[in-house]
């Protein structure tokens, strides 16, 4: 891995150049069918969820969508989900469990949104449900942290069997900003707290919290993506296959051992 610094690693992953979940899925599978709706209030679209397929093999997608511009992250609520973006995911949760379909997670937000409006509507709720219905969830599921991954909004889809990371990617429990304004009432010391918070790949793989780092360049040009996204393809295949070799008590036990193993 090329050394950088904790804040040098965020600034990649924050990156409005870095790709987004959508150039992840439409690289990685042969088709992709989004799906829309949480049957109870709105489509938020900074979740997309849908169908996906690599070969015979079908896969429910849930994924956290950044714009590319003003415009589409305005349209995308700059990444950062409402609370019926959760209520989304988990509605195609269960379908995918119905149909026994694997999930497969892509998180890439700064975190749940925090207006008025999300509140009123339950989102701490949402939160502690989408993670709730992905511990007991009876397929299995691969989680792959593209850019940022801050705080609930994005453990909320985060409760896999496998967790994958790009190298420049980030996952903790807030922003460098925010760990820095409440531990020491000084937001300046951001550069500090990025190093502190362990929320590199390299930080979270030695801590056992991830699987396995994604590697990719600093500047990553549509070659380079394109081989990276081939390499994701065969671990997913892969995950998928050594996963589906145990039963639906299994898979379930394989996630609760997991997150026992990092908390205890």
């Amino acid at each position: 891995m090329e050394k950088m610094t904790a804040w040098e690693r965020v600034e990649i992953a924050r990156s409005p150049k870095r790709k987004t979940a959508l150039d992840y899925i439409n690289n990685i599978f042969d088709d992709f069918i989004e799906l829309h709706g949480d049957r109870n209030f709105k489509d938020d679209k900074a979740i997309v969820c849908g169908l996906a397929s690599i070969g015979e093999q079908s896969y429910t997608i849930i994924a956290e969508q950044k714009g590319r511009n003003t415009k589409e992250n305005i349209e995308r609520n700059f990444g950062m989900p409402n609370p019926e973006s959760y209520r989304k995911a988990i509605r195609f949760m269960k379908q995918a469990e119905k149909f026994n379909r694997p999930v497969v997670t892509f998180i890439d937000t700064k975190g749940a949104y925090p207006g008025i409006g999300a509140e009123e509507r339950g989102q701490g709720e949402a939160i502690a449900k989408s993670m709730f219905e992905m511990a007991k969830l009876k397929v299995p599921i691969v989680t792959i942290v593209i850019g940022e991954g801050s705080s609930g909004g994005a453990l909320a889809i985060g409760v896999a069997n496998k967790v994958f990371m790009m190298e420049n990617a980030i996952y903790s429990i807030l922003s460098p900003e925010g760990y820095s304004s409440i531990l020491w009432k000084d937001s300046s010391r951001y550069k500090e707290a990025a190093e502190k918070m362990k929320l590199t790949a390299e930080d979270l793989y030695n801590a056992n919290i991830i699987d396995k780092i994604i590697n990719e360049p600093r500047e990553c040009s549509d070659e380079d993506f394109k081989k990276i996204t081939k390499k994701i393809k065969k671990e997913i295949i892969s995950s998928i296959k050594d996963l589906s070799k145990m039963d639906k008590t299994e898979i379930v036990n394989d996630r609760y051992n997991k997150y026992r193993r990092i908390t205890c």
